[in-house]
């Protein structure tokens, strides 16, 4: 609450220094708030009286907004990328997507890989586990396995990470 939004009889005030005024009748503190021709904001409205400070209410929220928007803009949003691959997949094919996966880990992003199983395949999930540990070892020094091969229906996936040293290499 601003200036005229303030309905207590009486507050403890605050200048814009941080030094305190002691408790005073709102007309008295909204009066000396426009002389000095700053707004009067009620900052603690739970205390008893509460407590007010003078302070240029439009520069603090400006100030407020470029801060956010700092903390916004320094912030790494990582993504899960996604790698299909299938239980027949040949060794040329599997190095491509290796090939990928690194690429995606050394952007700093998280990488599914995952093999879905048709028809009869699902019988034989040994083999797409067998799939998943040579994918693995092509991907290996950049990557660390967050979650391990799992089934789940008819699709086993695992979840990859960068490791460590891969992302402080990319920021120098």
């Amino acid at each position: 609450m601003i200036n005229e939004e303030i309905r207590d009889p009486e507050v403890r005030l605050i200048d814009e220094n941080g030094d305190q005024l002691g408790i005073v009748d709102i007309r008295t503190a909204q009066k000396m708030a426009d002389d000095k021709e700053l707004d009067l904001v009620k900052i603690a409205p739970n205390s008893k009286p509460p407590v007010c400070k003078f302070m240029d209410y439009g520069k603090y929220r400006f100030e407020m907004s470029k801060r956010e928007k700092e903390q916004r803009k320094n912030q790494k949003i990582i993504e899960l990328k996604e790698i299909r691959l299938s239980a027949t997949i040949d060794v040329r094919d599997m190095e491509i997507k290796a090939k990928n996966c690194t690429k995606f880990l050394a952007d700093g992003n998280k990488v599914k890989v995952s093999i879905r199983f048709r028809g009869r395949q699902i019988t034989h999930n040994e083999i797409g586990r067998e799939v998943m540990d040579r994918f693995f070892e092509m991907v290996a020094e950049s990557a660390v396995k967050e979650r391990m091969p799992k089934m789940e229906g008819r699709s086993m996936f695992m979840i990859l990470a960068p490791k460590s040293e891969t992302k402080k290499e990319n920021k120098k």
